[in-house]
C-alpha cells in the first residue's frame, strides 16, 4: 500500500496550498474533469479550498472542461453530463466563479466518420490516431483560447505519481524549480498544476467518502460504479504520454489498443446485459486487425492511391535459408523449387474497403437500436445522425456513391429517412451512377476516377480562381487507378530490382542529376 500523504500533511494544508496557487497570480485555471475517482477528487479540493475564500478574492475564472468522444464508456459520459450540468448549477449558487465546458471533436474527426467515412483501420499501439483526434485536439483548441485571451493559463489535473513509474517520470520532467507548477509539454504560456500528485489511490477515496459532495452527488455511486466495473478513470488526455484507456480503465467502449476491455466484461458479469452488443462490436474491429483479415477488410491501395510494398524476408522451408527478396521462387542456396515462404500480404494494407464500411454502419445501427429497446431509451445514440451526413458526403465525394447508402441503411434499420442537402448532391443520383458506370465500362475508364473527377469540379464550382482545381486533377490522375495487383505488384518488384541493381553511388549521383 502506498504511503499516505496525509500522514505528512493535513487536509487544510491541502486547502491552503491551493488557495496560495490561486490567489498568486491573474492566469484562468482550467481544470480536466474525466467524470473518474481522481479528477472528481481534484474539483471537490479545488471547490472546498475556493469556498473559504471572500467574494472579494474570487476574482479569477475557473473552466471545468470534458472530452465527450462520443464513443465514451455509456455510465461514464452519463455520469460526466450530469455532474458538469450540477456543477454550473450549484456554483452559480454558491457564487464561486466556475462554468463548464463539455468539448466535442469536430465532426470530421469524429471516430465513426474516420473509420467509417474516410476507412481508417482501428487504432492499434503504432497507429493510436484517435487519442489525437478524440481527445488531445479538444483540449489544446480550448486551452489555446484562453490563453488567447488571457496571455497565459494554468491547467489543473488529477495525476498522480504513484500511478506509475512512467507517469512519476513524466511529471518530474516538467517540474520548476521551487514552484508548485509544471511547464505544459506542448505550450510555453501554459502552465500545469496538479493539487493531488503526492496522493494514493487509498487517500483519493479517503477523501470523496469522508467529505461531501459540494455540487450534490453521492461520491459512493462512484464508487460503486468502479466495483462493478474493476476499473480506473481514464484522464483527461493532454499529451501522447498518457497511456490508453483500454484494458482495466475506463475509457471509449470502441478501444483496440488493448487486447481486452476488462471493463466491458466486468460490467456484463455484474448485470450490464445490453453492453454485450457494445463487446461484440467492439470485437469485430479488433478482429480486422488480424493480417488474415486484411485481405477480405483492407483496401490495396493507401489513400494516397499509392500501393506501398512490404519489404519482407522468406524463408526456404528445406534450408532455412532466410532471403530478403519475396519475388524469387527458388532458393539460391539450395536451388530448392516452390520452397520459399511467401508472406500472406506482400503490400501495406490501406483503409477499409466499402464493402466493410457498410456492413458495419448496418451492424452498429442494428446494435443501437436493440439498446435503445432494452435499455427503454430511444435517445440513447451509438452513432450520430450528423455523422451518418458527412460519413455520407465522404462516401459522394471519395467513393463516387451517388446512391447514397448511408442514407439507405440509416432508413433500412432505424425507419428514419435521411436526406442530403440539395447542394451537396450537384444533380447527380442513382440513375446518373448507372449510367456513368455503363459510359466508363464502354471506354475502359476507371468510373471511380471519373466520378472522383466530377465531384472536384463541383466542389470548385464559384471559386475565385478557378484554376485551383489544376491541382486537383493533377493529384487524382496521379494516383494508382488500376485494378489488376498482379501486374501492379510485377511492376513494382521489378522497379525495385532494377533499383537495387544499381550501385548506390549510382544512384546517388541519378538523384542529384534529376534535381
Amino acid at each position: 500500500m502506498s504511503e499516505s500523504v496525509f500522514d505528512k500533511r493535513k487536509l487544510t494544508d491541502v486547502y491552503e496550498e491551493i488557495r496560495k496557487v490561486y490567489l498568486s497570480d491573474n492566469r484562468p485555471w482550467i481544470i480536466g474533469f474525466s467524470g473518474g475517482k481522481d479528477s472528481t477528487c481534484l474539483v471537490q479540493l479545488v471547490w472546498n479550498a475556493l469556498s473559504e475564500l471572500s467574494p472579494e478574492k474570487l476574482q479569477k475564472q475557473v473552466y471545468v472542461i470534458s472530452s465527450d468522444t462520443l464513443v465514451e464508456s455509456p455510465q461514464i459520459a452519463a455520469r460526466i453530463t450530469g455532474s458538469l450540468n450540477k456543477m454550473e448549477k450549484h456554483g452559480q449558487e454558491q457564487h464561486l466563479p466556475l462554468s463548464t465546458n463539455l468539448l466535442r471533436p469536430k465532426l470530421s474527426d469524429t471516430f465513426w466518420v474516420r473509420l467509417l467515412g474516410l476507412g481508417y483501420p482501428a487504432p492499434t499501439v503504432m497507429f493510436r490516431w484517435c487519442t489525437d483526434m478524440l481527445k488531445i485536439n479538444n483540449a489544446d483548441r480550448f486551452i489555446e483560447e484562453k490563453v488567447s485571451e488571457y496571455g497565459e493559463a494554468i491547467v489543473l489535473l488529477g495525476m498522480r505519481k504513484s500511478e506509475s513509474i512512467s507517469r512519476h517520470q513524466t511529471m518530474n520532467l516538467y517540474k520548476i524549480d521551487n514552484s508548485l507548477l509544471s511547464r505544459h509539454s506542448k505550450f510555453a504560456q501554459t502552465y500545469i498544476y496538479t493539487p493531488i500528485e503526492d496522493f494514493s489511490a487509498e487517500d483519493v477515496w479517503n477523501y470523496l467518502l469522508q467529505n461531501k459532495n459540494p455540487w450534490n452527488e453521492n461520491n459512493r455511486d462512484l464508487l460503486a460504479l468502479y466495483q462493478d466495473a474493476n476499473a480506473s478513470e481514464c484522464p483527461l488526455v493532454v499529451d501522447t504520454s498518457t497511456p490508453s484507456c483500454g484494458g482495466g480503465r475506463f475509457g471509449c467502449w470502441t478501444c483496440t489498443v488493448v487486447d481486452k476491455q476488462s471493463y466491458l466484461n466486468n460490467l456484463i458479469e455484474n448485470g450490464e446485459e445490453w453492453m454485450e452488443i457494445l463487446a461484440e462490436l467492439r470485437e469485430e474491429l479488433k478482429q480486422t486487425q488480424e493480417p488474415q483479415a486484411w485481405e477480405k477488410v483492407r483496401e490495396k491501395k493507401r489513400r494516397n492511391g499509392k500501393v506501398d510494398l512490404k519489404t519482407h524476408d522468406v524463408k526456404c522451408t528445406k534450408c532455412s535459408t532466410v532471403i530478403n527478396d519475396i519475388s524469387l521462387k527458388n532458393c539460391p542456396i539450395c536451388l530448392a523449387k516452390d520452397n520459399l515462404e511467401i508472406p500472406l500480404i506482400r503490400y501495406t494494407p490501406g483503409p477499409y474497403t466499402m464493402k466493410f464500411r457498410k456492413e458495419y454502419l448496418e451492424k452498429l445501427l442494428v446494435g443501437q437500436v436493440k439498446i435503445q429497446k432494452q435499455k427503454n431509451d430511444p435517445d440513447m445514440e451509438l452513432i450520430l445522425q450528423e455523422e451518418i451526413h458527412e460519413i455520407q458526403r465522404i462516401w459522394r465525394m471519395e467513393q463516387g456513391d451517388w446512391h447514397n447508402s448511408a442514407y439507405q441503411i440509416y432508413e433500412k434499420i432505424t425507419g428514419i429517412k435521411l436526406e442530403s442537402a440539395k447542394e451537396d448532391l450537384g444533380g447527380f443520383g442513382e440513375m446518373e451512377e448507372e449510367l456513368l458506370q455503363q459510359v466508363c465500362v464502354d471506354h475502359n475508364v476507371p468510373a471511380k476516377l471519373v466520378s472522383t473527377l466530377l465531384n472536384k469540379e463541383f466542389e470548385n464550382q464559384g471559386a475565385t480562381r478557378h484554376s485551383k482545381i489544376f491541382g486537383e486533377i493533377k493529384k487524382q490522375l496521379s494516383k494508382e487507378w488500376r485494378e489488376d495487383m498482379d501486374v501492379i505488384m510485377d511492376e513494382l518488384h521489378q522497379e525495385r530490382k532494377e533499383k537495387e541493381s544499381v550501385p548506390s553511388s549510382k544512384r546517388k549521383e541519378k538523384t542529384n542529376a534529376s534535381n
